[in-house]
């Protein structure tokens, strides 16, 4: 290598040199990582307790996605409902469904949990916490009408108790 072509390689910045930064996941990554999670359920012939638990928490992911922006997009909340979709979830069910299914859900591995009562207990975590971030993600609008109402009610006036029935003026 000549002097040259070293100083020519230190100016020049190197595309090897600067790892890629992958994109975040878009809501269409999340909701195909929420369908291979139903889809490995399917496959894996997962108990219906498993199941039932999964869907729960992809219903509740769907319905937290469009609030998102609510918590801010680089909240933890946020981070937490993405990596929930496309990692959390996805690891859990399927550290769950390579074990042969008698032994994951008759042999304790955990004091005297079994490998199913383990998954159920992250499953439930997840759910909670998803049921959590969802709360939160739509405290802000709650919060608006709350306001909305009382402005409402300085306006105009008390809305309980009053006489809201059309008849003639002089009645």
């Amino acid at each position: 290598m000549s002097l040259k072509s070293w100083l020519k390689r230190r100016r020049e910045p190197d595309d090897e040199s600067q790892p890629a930064v992958p994109a975040a996941p878009t809501e269409q990554d999340i909701l195909v990582s929420l369908n291979r999670v139903h889809a490995m359920l399917t496959e894996g012939n997962a108990p219906p307790v498993v199941t039932s638990r999964v869907i729960r928490i992809a219903r509740t992911i769907n319905d937290t996605l469009p609030r998102l922006r609510h918590l801010g997009l680089g909240s933890m909340e946020s981070y937490s409902v993405v990596a929930t979709a496309t990692d959390y979830l996805p690891e859990a069910v399927g550290g769950y469904l390579r074990l042969p299914r008698e032994w994951a859900d008759t042999r304790p591995i955990d004091g005297y949990k079994t490998s199913l009562m383990v998954l159920i207990d992250q499953l439930e975590l997840l759910g909670s916490t998803m049921d959590k971030i969802f709360d939160a993600a739509n405290r802000a609008d709650a919060q608006a009408l709350l306001a909305h109402g009382m402005f409402l009610e300085s306006k105009f006036g008390h809305s309980g108790g009053t006489d809201m029935t059309l008849g003639s003026p002089d009645a």
